[in-house]
């Protein structure tokens, strides 16, 4: 496992207390897992996703992701309608190791209106929760 200052956390995305990420594109919110999260859980074999057109609560369980050390479910930051799944990880889970942000990206969710940032931490409110 990597030192906390040896991770990446972007400036532009939004963070959970469960370790998952969120970026506003457009009408989109796309949702992932933070570079610290594939960090501890090591090397990813399988994610299990939500079916597009599912309706998601903030906080609610929204699938779970499987490494060769421990099985850990996932939490959706923002309330709405999964619109899109990232279906490259079905034969390459890997991809949330490797790049978490952008080719590992796991939904992309129709925000129900709710403002996403008045729940999430900013990368420096999550960098603050990491070290404790």
């Amino acid at each position: 496992m990597k030192k906390i200052d040896e991770l990446n956390f972007p400036d532009d995305l939004n963070y959970s207390n469960d370790h998952e990420w969120a970026r506003q594109e457009g009408e989109m919110v796309v949702v992932g897992i933070s570079d610290y999260a594939q960090d501890q859980l090591g090397d990813i074999v399988f994610v299990e996703l939500p079916e597009k057109g599912s309706k998601l609560a903030q906080g609610e369980e929204f699938g779970s992701v499987e490494s060769v050390k421990a099985v850990s479910e996932l939490f959706t930051p923002v309330s709405g309608e999964v619109a899109e799944i990232n279906e490259a990880l079905d034969d390459s889970p890997e991809l949330v190791n490797t790049d978490p942000y952008t080719k590992g990206w796991m939904l992309k969710i129709k925000p129900d209106g709710n403002d996403m940032s008045a729940k999430l931490m900013d990368r420096n409110a999550y960098l603050a929760m990491l070290k404790g």
